[in-house]
C-alpha cells in the first residue's frame, strides 16, 4: 500500500501514520472503463464504504494548476446511485453545483455509484482515435466531510486494446488492458494522470539511476513518437540542469508525460511527480513544431519545485482545505512567472533551445507586454487574482483588457531580480541561490510547504539585501506604463525593434494562421485570404492607440481590401513595407457585420518585431544566466 506523503496545514507537516490509516475505512474502488475512450466516453462505477444517514458526494471543483473551479461537472451525465442493488436517490445542491446529497439507508455499508463522463477535446481527461490522457477528478465521486483528502482510492483503469501507458502510480497488477493500481489518497491521486495511447514509446531518461525520470510519448502515428538522440539528450541534461539548479527533489520518480496531437488543443499541466503536456503531433519531427513545443516540459517540471512543493498558502487548495474550497490567486506571478522565468533558462541550459531562441523569446516578452494598452489601468498582480476569469478571457480587446500576464511578465520582473543579484554580488550570487534554499532544500517525496509574500522576500534578502518589498511593489502591485525592461537592459541586451520575422513568430504564423502586425499596425489577423474560409481576413485584435486602432479597425472585422486590391497576407505585408518610403495611408477596406467603411492607416514605419540588441558597455549576463551548470 502507497500512504499519503504529506498534508499542509497552517504550514506545518502533517504526516499520516500507517497506525492511522488502520481506523480509517476501507478504500473507495474506482474503476474506469476507458475502452469507449476514442469516443470520448468514459465509463465510472465507484464502490464507497459508508455509513447510514446523510450524505454528501462532491465532484472536484478547484482543480490544482487550473487556478479556478473548472471541474468538468456539466460532463457528468447518467448519474446512478444505488446500494444493495436498489436505486437511491440523490439532489443537487441548489447552491453548489459539485455536490450531491443522499441519504444511505439503515444497514447499507456501501454506495454503488455509476456514471459515462463525457469529454469534449479541449478537456484535461479526452482522447482521440490513437490516445488519451486520464485525470482522475474527472471521473470521480467522493465523499464530502473531515479527512476527504487523505480517503484511500483503490483505482483500475481498462485502456482500449494493445494500449501502452505511462503514469506515476504504481501499477499493483496488470490483466491484459485493464491496469489496477495501488491504493493513494485523493490528493495523490489527483496529483497522478495516466497518458495511454496506441503509439506509444517510453525513454528512460536517467538509465540505472535513482531516482528515476522517463519520458512517455503517446503519438497519433508511429512516426510521430520517434524522438530523436540529440532531443533525447536535452531531456536528460533538463533533468541534470534542474537537479543541479535546486540541489534537491520532491519526487520519488518523476514521469515526463507527452501527447502529441494536432486534434487535442496544446497545453500543460503540472503534479508533483510528472506532468501532463499536450502539443502538435510532429513536435519532435517537424522544425517548427518542434520550436513551438518550446520549454513546456522544463516550465512544467519546474512546478514540481515551484507550486507544487512550495505553494503560496491561497492556493492550497484540495491539501490542507479540499477541493470544492476557493483559492486566492494573487501570488501566481510567483509560482507561474518564477516558473516561466526557470523553465525558459533550463530550456536553454539544457539545449532544448539555443542562446538565440532563448534570446528571441524574451525580446518577445518584452514586446508585448510593452504593447498591453491595460496596463495604463491595470497592474500585473491583478492579472494573476483574476486569474480564473482571464484564462477564458476573449481574444477580442485582450490587450487593453490584459490577459495572464503573470506568466511573461512576472518572467521578466524574475529575469530583473537575477541580473541585480548578480550585480550587487560582483557576481558571487543569482537567483539561482534563491531557488535553491527556497524551493530546493531540504528535498525528499512529494510535499506541500505554503509561503506568503513576506517569506519570499526573507528569502531573497538571505541572499542578497535589498528593498525587494519595494522592488516588486513597483513592477507588480503599481500600475507601470511601461513593461519591466531593466533585467535585459541591466543584463547587456536593448529591446530593439527589426523587421526580420523571429523564427518563434513564423513558426506560430504557419501553423496557427494567425498573422503578426502587432507592431506595424497594431493588429492580429486570422487567415491569409486566400483560402476562401469564412476566418479569413478577421482582424483577431488590435491595439488601443496603435495605428489601425486610430483609423477605426476593431476586433471582429474583416478585411476586405488593401489599396483597392483583395486582400490576403501577403498584400498587406507589401503595403506595409511600401509605406515606410512614403507619406501615403494604407486603405484598408474593412466589413464590419453587414456595413462596409475604409479604414486609411497612417502607419510608416515598416514591418516590425522586437529583437534583442547587444549593448556592449554592459556586462553580457544573459549570457551568463543560460550557461549550463553541468557538463555535457
Amino acid at each position: 500500500m502507497r500512504v499519503p506523503r504529506l498534508v499542509a496545514a497552517a504550514g506545518l507537516f502533517v504526516f499520516l501514520s500507517l497506525a492511522a490509516r488502520a481506523q480509517d475505512p476501507a478504500p473507495i474502488a474506482l474503476s474506469v472503463d476507458a475502452s469507449d475512450a476514442p469516443r470520448r466516453i468514459f465509463h465510472v462505477r465507484e464502490t464507497i464504504p459508508v455509513t447510514p444517514g446523510p450524505l454528501t458526494l462532491v465532484y472536484p471543483k478547484w482543480i490544482p494548476g487550473e487556478h479556478g473551479p473548472t471541474g468538468p461537472i456539466t460532463d457528468l451525465v447518467g448519474l446512478k446511485i444505488s446500494a444493495g442493488g436498489k436505486p437511491i436517490a440523490w439532489k443537487r445542491q441548489g447552491a453548489e453545483m459539485w455536490a450531491f446529497d443522499v441519504t444511505v439507508p439503515p444497514g447499507a455499508g456501501a454506495l454503488e455509484v455509476a456514471f459515462d463522463y463525457i469529454a469534449p477535446l479541449a478537456a484535461w481527461t479526452t482522447a482521440s482515435a490513437q490516445l488519451g490522457v486520464i485525470n482522475w477528478w474527472s471521473v470521480l465521486l467522493s465523499p464530502q466531510g473531515p479527512g476527504e483528502n487523505e480517503r484511500l482510492f483503490s483505482a483500475s483503469l481498462e485502456l482500449p486494446a494493445g494500449w501502452g501507458h505511462g503514469t506515476s502510480l504504481r501499477v499493483a497488477r496488470e490483466s491484459g488492458d485493464t491496469l489496477a493500481f495501488a491504493p493513494v489518497s485523493l490528493v495523490t491521486l489527483i496529483d497522478s494522470p495516466v497518458l495511454a495511447g496506441a503509439h506509444f514509446r517510453t525513454v528512460d531518461l536517467t538509465p540505472g539511476q535513482k531516482p528515476g525520470h522517463w519520458l512517455h510519448i503517446a503519438g497519433e502515428s508511429a512516426a510521430s513518437v520517434n524522438i530523436a538522440p540529440e532531443d533525447v539528450v536535452h531531456h536528460q541534461r533538463l533533468v541534470a540542469e534542474a537537479l543541479a539548479l535546486f540541489g534537491a527533489r520532491h519526487y520519488d520518480n518523476y514521469h515526463f508525460l507527452l501527447a502529441l496531437s494536432d486534434s487535442i488543443p496544446g497545453n500543460g499541466l503540472e503534479h508533483h511527480e510528472s506532468s501532463d503536456n499536450r502539443v502538435l503531433e510532429r513536435a519532435l519531427i517537424d522544425d517548427g513544431a518542434k520550436k513551438l513545443m518550446g520549454t513546456l516540459l522544463p516550465h512544467e517540471y519546474v512546478h514540481s519545485w515551484n507550486g507544487k512543493y512550495r505553494r503560496p498558502a491561497d492556493l492550497v487548495s484540495g491539501v490542507s482545505a479540499n477541493y470544492q474550497a476557493p483559492v486566492r490567486s494573487e501570488l501566481l506571478w510567483v509560482y507561474e512567472g518564477l516558473t516561466e522565468y526557470y523553465g525558459d533558462v533550463l530550456g536553454a541550459r539544457s539545449g532544448i533551445r539555443t542562446p538565440e531562441l532563448y534570446r528571441e523569446n524574451l525580446a518577445m516578452f518584452a514586446g508585448s507586454m510593452d504593447h498591453q494598452a491595460g496596463r495604463a489601468w491595470r497592474p500585473l498582480a491583478d492579472t494573476a487574482t483574476a486569474a480564473q476569469l482571464l484564462y477564458d478571457g476573449r481574444a477580442e480587446w485582450a490587450a487593453w483588457r490584459r490577459g495572464v500576464d503573470f506568466y511573461p511578465e512576472s518572467a521578466l520582473v524574475w529575469l530583473e531580480a537575477d541580473v541585480l543579484i548578480r550585480q550587487k554580488t560582483a557576481g558571487k550570487k543569482s537567483l539561482d541561490d534563491f531557488a535553491r534554499s527556497f524551493l530546493g532544500q531540504p528535498g525528499g517525496g512529494p510535499a506541500v510547504k505554503p509561503y506568503v509574500l513576506g517569506d519570499v522576500v526573507a528569502a531573497l534578502n538571505a541572499v542578497a539585501p535589498h528593498d525587494w518589498a519595494g522592488f516588486f511593489q513597483a513592477r507588480v502591485y503599481d500600475v507601470a506604463p511601461r513593461a519591466p525592461l531593466g533585467g535585459i537592459e541591466a543584463g547587456g541586451w536593448k529591446l530593439d525593434y527589426t523587421d526580420r520575422k523571429p523564427e518563434l513568430t513564423a513558426a506560430a504564423e504557419e501553423e496557427s494562421e494567425l498573422f503578426d502586425f502587432w507592431y506595424s499596425l497594431g493588429m492580429t489577423v486570422q487567415g491569409d485570404g486566400t483560402s476562401g474560409g469564412r476566418k479569413d481576413g478577421v482582424v483577431r485584435d488590435v491595439v488601443p492607440g496603435m495605428p489601425a486602432a486610430e483609423a477605426g479597425v476593431g476586433p471582429g472585422m474583416k478585411l476586405v481590401a488593401v489599396n483597392g486590391r483583395r486582400y490576403s497576407t501577403k498584400g498587406l505585408r507589401e503595403a506595409v513595407r511600401a509605406a515606410r518610403d512614403n507619406k501615403n495611408p494604407i486603405e484598408l477596406l474593412v466589413e464590419n457585420v453587414d456595413t462596409f467603411q475604409t479604414c486609411r492607416v497612417e502607419a510608416h514605419g515598416g514591418e516590425r518585431y522586437p529583437s534583442l540588441k547587444r549593448d556592449p558597455s554592459r556586462p553580457d549576463l544573459l549570457s551568463a544566466i543560460a550557461r549550463p551548470l553541468t557538463r555535457p
